[in-house]
């Protein structure tokens, strides 16, 4: 019998089901009866990660603590269960076949035709078990990303045939996530398409054990028989997966499934307690029923995709349910902020954001945005370039070091404020050589980031290429513009803040990746807490 149990999540019918909430979901149901579970997610694009995707081709790009530039499902895995993932956590078929053919340059396969079938497929196994290898956990989930039938998929479902007939019983199961479409005109419920996508997958040699059906609507009775006879899976492996109003009502929709149970006996694993899901449970609460509520302006290029800033939206979630505060986030488009319209844009919000991005569009709109939160004392928070975006609009505006910018947007800048890091220099690929991952950042004694973290030294993940130019630190700081974080190796400037403003902050990592459920990001849930203070005063001030 294997130490480690394997679960394996595959999507049919459409994509964008959900099978990274199921599978987080259903890691939370097993954590909290008190497994050690983790999860991988395998994505069949050739892009060697998504680090150098357009955000609109795939939404964000999530970084973990190791510096992987991976999917953002490795968010919802860490917001869920409040476990760190890892290089591990996430592969592509890029990859993949990057590695195989490494290999075969250094003749491993000892002269070998190199196939799909047995050497992809069993790179992708040795990839699915490094996980399991450890000896960290009791159940590894591993979904598998697009739909079942796709050509890009198959070599990851011949992968894991070979590899659940190798696990032998008990030791590996498939959950097929699928779509039960309800068509107004007849007024029901139709099972055909989940028919053929399980049939889809039986014909790759796979049987699905658990059946996860996405409806609008409830399924009848009738229909779950329905499903379980021509499935082929056992009535009460058929569990329903019905829309909710936030993705946090995932775990309790499939607590009441049962789909923990189900999992657990066809792994052949003692339930042992009742999933002590108390604290997820408080947090709902506070997160459903808001005491007050304020408005943060979200100003970025790539606003049209929400999974764009994903991991932000999140944060304000956590943070907000830590506050006992509904935030409403307005999505404000930086390319069509100028002079003219950003009274109208912004003047009614309660705190502004200045997002991450890479690239000259839009840009002179967030520097715009910046000067306004500046002047009209609206809480601030520039994440990554939204901080550098703070530092070339005070460099303009309050030294009149005119034509300020970052050169990455103006190589031939007089006064490159912001500057490619030293390092940099020299790379010429653009995939994986940023600064990525966690890295120490040293706060200052005395400044709003201490007085936040309540720590001196902290640990935050980065992903970008250009800095504070220390150049102009002397400079800008005599102005009134702090450096009050900075890595204390190489003395990188972190974190800057305007001391005078009751709410102004800059960093240059990223602090959304790191916000769970369980531990809501300390910078979000100050920032939120400063919103709604600068409401408050604001409404005093009207009824005055």
């Amino acid at each position: 019998m294997a130490d480690t149990k394997y679960i394996f999540v595959t999507g049919g019918v459409t994509s964008s089901l959900g099978k990274g909430i199921i599978a987080a979901s259903l890691a939370k149901l097993l954590q909290a009866r008190g497994y050690k579970a983790t999860i991988q997610k395998l994505d069949p694009y050739i892009n060697v990660d998504p680090g150098t995707l357009n955000p609109y081709e795939h939404g964000e790009c999530y970084v973990t603590d190791d510096g992987a530039e991976t999917d953002l499902d490795l968010g919802h895995y860490e917001r869920f269960l409040n476990v760190r993932t890892s290089q591990a956590n996430n592969v592509t078929t890029g990859r993949i076949y990057q590695s195989v053919i490494e290999k075969e340059r250094r003749g491993e396969f000892l002269g070998k035709t190199v196939q799909v079938v047995p050497h992809i497929t069993n790179e992708i196994k040795e990839r699915i078990q490094i996980l399991g290898n450890s000896g960290e956990y009791d159940i590894v989930i591993t979904e598998i990303g697009g739909t079942v039938g796709d050509i890009e998929s198959l070599p990851y479902i011949e992968a894991v045939r070979q590899l659940m007939w190798e696990l032998g019983d008990y030791n590996g199961i498939v959950i097929h996530l699928t779509l039960v479409p309800y068509l107004s005109a007849a007024g029901e419920l139709k099972t055909k398409p989940t028919q053929h996508s399980v049939k889809t997958l039986m014909e790759s040699g796979i049987k699905a054990d658990i059946l996860v059906c996405r409806t609008e609507h409830d399924l009848s009775d009738d229909l779950r028989e329905k499903l379980a006879l021509f499935c082929n899976v056992k009535r009460e492996a058929v569990i329903q997966s019905i829309d909710a109003s936030t993705i946090y009502d995932v775990p309790n929709f499939m607590l009441r499934e049962g789909l923990d149970k189900v999992t657990l006996q066809k792994l052949n694993l003692p339930e042992k307690n009742h999933p002590d899901l108390e604290k997820w449970d408080a947090f709902l609460e506070r997160h459903k029923n808001p005491k007050y509520e304020v408005t943060i302006g979200l100003v970025g290029k790539y606003v049209e995709l929400q999974d764009s800033y994903k991991s932000i939206l999140e944060s304000f979630i956590h943070a907000g349910a830590e506050n006992e505060v509904r935030v409403n986030v307005e999505t404000v488009h930086s390319e069509y902020i100028d002079e003219e319209t950003i009274k109208n844009k912004i003047s009614h919000l309660d705190g502004i954001l200045v997002a991450p991005g890479f690239g000259e569009r839009g840009i002179e709109g967030k520097i715009d945005t910046v000067k306004y939160a500046r002047e009209n004392n609206i809480p601030f928070l520039g994440i990554c370039l939204g901080m550098q975006m703070a530092v070339i609009e005070f460099a303009r505006n309050v030294l009149g070091l005119k034509g300020a910018n970052s050169t990455e947007m103006a190589e031939e800048t007089s006064f490159p404020v912001i500057d490619l890091m030293e390092e940099q220099k020299s790379v010429t690929d653009k995939g994986g050589t940023m600064r990525l991952g966690a890295w120490k950042c040293a706060l200052k004694e005395n400044s709003l980031a201490r007085d936040i973290y309540g720590e001196e030294t902290i640990m935050e993940r980065h992903r970008h290429r250009y800095e504070f130019n220390d150049t102009y630190k002397e400079q800008i700081e005599a102005a009134g513009l702090k450096a009050t974080g900075y890595n204390p190796d190489t003395g990188l400037v972190e974190i800057v803040e305007l001391p005078e403003h009751p709410w102004f902050i800059g960093v240059q990592y990223h602090p959304e990746y790191k916000s769970t459920v369980a531990n809501p990001h300390p910078l979000f849930v100050a920032f939120v807490k400063a919103a709604l203070q600068y409401k408050k005063e604001k409404t005093s001030a009207t009824l005055a």
